[in-house]
């Protein structure tokens, strides 16, 4: 099997793991459960048709299986989003033909997008009956007969219309918990199934113990027993993270929890968890937090101590 080959087959591996996680699976009966929206997990270059995914459409799109071009322009529609959200490294949201919202969070693992998190399928304000019927003009136009037409007015006005402000909210949420979902892919990534090589175990417990000092490749490759080559090979291919990546995040994750503490400075926390200037600290943690340690901290200070 090709590297190339034998990386997506681990990141399917992995995607599967993650989707079948409680952690995802907990969240998406919550989320769905909360807000009365659908929500997937789909990878980054996947195909999306409505008739493979009945049980996260919203009544129009269940309607919409009838029209082979309706579902061809619901695909684009869910091409360009996934495109801008790419583009934009963040949550994106688009309307389709028919006027429903639908909405795209990135997943990462390392600083790539692994998976996106979508919902939507919802208006963000009531449709009209003239709406309705320049949407039906081109159904009919593309083949759709009237009773069909019939069921999907139907079921266009059954559907949920929600607040810009609240739908704005959703998707808040729905970044936070892509960002959980993130450091859980991640969990995932090093704690392969039926465990991992005692040389990378060893590797990756040296590196908890000794988050706080220099950490070279040398160093970590030697407690793994392996060469400096063969030992980068293995641990990207069991966790998809370069070692520089996989110390970074474990010294942010550190660093998040530190700058609860109202009285810790931001520079004591950046040297305590092992960077070596402040200004590298910075870039690290809003590549990874996307947001500076000390809009961090005024945000989450808030949870915990309300």
């Amino acid at each position: 099997m090709s590297e190339s080959a034998a990386l997506q087959e681990y990141e399917r591996r992995l995607f599967d793991r993650l989707t079948q996680s409680d952690r995802y699976r907990t969240y998406q009966d919550a989320f769905r459960t909360a807000t009365g929206l659908p929500l997937r997990l789909v990878g980054v270059d996947e195909q999306w048709c409505l008739p493979e995914h009945r049980s996260n459409q919203g009544t129009p799109c269940k309607a919409l299986n009838l029209c082979k071009e309706a579902c061809e322009a619901f695909i684009e529609s869910n091409r360009l989003l996934l495109n801008h959200s790419k583009e934009v490294d963040g949550p994106s949201t688009c309307d389709c033909f028919v006027g429903m919202s639908a909405a795209a969070v990135p997943v990462k693992v390392g600083s790539g997008i692994f998976a996106f998190l979508k919902t939507g399928q919802v208006f963000q304000r009531t449709p009209t009956e003239k709406e309705f019927h320049q949407v039906a003009h081109q159904l009919v136009a593309q083949g759709l007969s009237t009773d069909e037409v019939q069921k999907l007015k139907k079921a266009y006005f059954e559907t949920q219309a929600v607040d810009p402000q609240r739908y704005s909210s959703i998707v808040t949420l729905l970044d936070s918990f892509a960002q959980q979902l993130s450091r859980h892919a991640e969990d995932l990534a090093i704690v392969r199934e039926g465990g991992e090589p005692e040389s990378v175990v060893k590797a990756r417990h040296f590196v908890h113990a000794h988050l706080d000092e220099p950490l070279p490749l040398p160093i970590v490759a030697r407690q793994a027993g392996l060469s400096d080559s063969h030992f980068c090979r293995v641990f990207k291919e069991l966790t998809g993270l370069t070692l520089t990546d996989y110390i970074t995040r474990c010294r942010i994750g550190w660093a998040m929890r530190e700058l609860l503490h109202p009285t810790a400075r931001i520079s004591e926390v950046a040297f305590k968890v092992g960077f070596q200037s402040l200004s590298q600290f910075n870039r690290s943690f809003a590549r990874l937090a996307d947001c500076s340690p000390s809009a961090y901290r005024s945000k989450n200070i808030k949870k915990v101590t309300s």
